[in-house]
């Protein structure tokens, strides 16, 4: 895997096996496999515990076993579970703030806390609801969702630090909205949450990360450095799995992604792209030329 990966996968004959980044201070106790507990987690409410527990989903990969990544798991109502606040909103009635005030960047640090911690709500979910995939896939999806949760935490800390906490400010679903558009294919789900949605992250945070410096807030800064570094591996891995499900089917992957693209309304690319992170992500120089075309 990727540098970008470094720390969270194992070399060697099993290779797929995630290593701990450290030891929980508490311990949930998990009584069934990895996916079934995955979806235990996505059902938390609190972003604290979910993030603790998702943390200590790591020793529950040795339940990976044939039987268990086969399972059917049956859904459960109100996917996923979210605290009380923030409220949800239409993204276009979200109040503009001045980044000169300590509001306004707070306001900023909050948008992004809840992509993150929707991203590790979408992480898990990729993990319980998909079955017969290869174990290597829900590894790397174990990797995706303990640095997102990592994300949060160094967000909603600073956010504190500001005098703000999550859910002080509204918030918009539309991440978790294309969760909903494409539970019923694996296929449909790498495409445009990794591939579309998280891709656009590697876009826009340059911007982001120069707004903040210039606001004069370098900690912010720093912390969508790291997003940044870690979403080009997260980027990666939806690259490659939604390849793999491509060779899997003897799908052409570009003309694929354009169809998927138009049945689930995925949103445009925005401009301009993250040609390097894009490249690093793995994203085809066609593709590249295609996207930079509007197509």
């Amino acid at each position: 895997m990727r540098n970008v990966l470094r720390g969270t996968v194992k070399l060697g004959a099993r290779e797929n096996r995630l290593q701990p980044v450290s030891a929980p201070q508490k311990t949930t106790r998990f009584t069934s496999s990895l996916r079934a507990d995955a979806l235990s987690v996505l059902t938390l409410m609190l972003p604290a515990e979910k993030c603790e527990a998702t943390n200590q989903l790591i020793g529950q990969v040795e339940t990976l076993t044939p039987e268990a990544i086969n399972a059917r798991i049956v859904e459960p109502s109100n996917l996923p579970g979210r605290p009380a606040k923030p409220s949800m909103t239409d993204p276009s009635k979200a109040q503009q703030r001045s980044m000169a005030t300590i509001e306004g960047r707070a306001a900023l640090i909050h948008a992004l806390a809840h992509i993150e911690l929707n991203a590790v709500n979408l992480a898990l979910d990729a993990i319980w609801r998909f079955p017969d995939m290869p174990e290597k896939y829900y590894c790397d999806w174990l990797s995706v969702a303990r640095d997102e949760a990592k994300h949060f935490g160094l967000l909603d800390a600073h956010l504190a630090a500001l005098g703000f906490h999550y859910g002080d400010f509204t918030a918009h679903n539309g991440l978790w909205d294309m969760a909903e558009s494409t539970k019923h294919d694996v296929l449909a789900r790498m495409a445009l949450v990794p591939r579309t949605l998280e891709a656009r992250g590697l876009d826009a945070s340059p911007q982001v990360r120069n707004k903040l410096l210039s606001a004069g807030d370098k900690r912010a800064a720093d912390i969508v450095s790291i997003i940044l570094n870690d979403e080009v591996g997260h980027v990666y891995i939806g690259n490659y799995w939604y390849n793999w499900l491509c060779a899997q089917r003897g799908l052409d992957p570009i003309q694929t992604f354009s169809g998927l693209a138009v049945k689930h309304k995925a949103p445009r690319m925005l401009s301009p792209l993250n040609l390097v992170a894009r490249r690093a992500a793995g994203f085809s120089e066609e593709e590249l030329l295609l996207m930079q075309g509007g197509h």
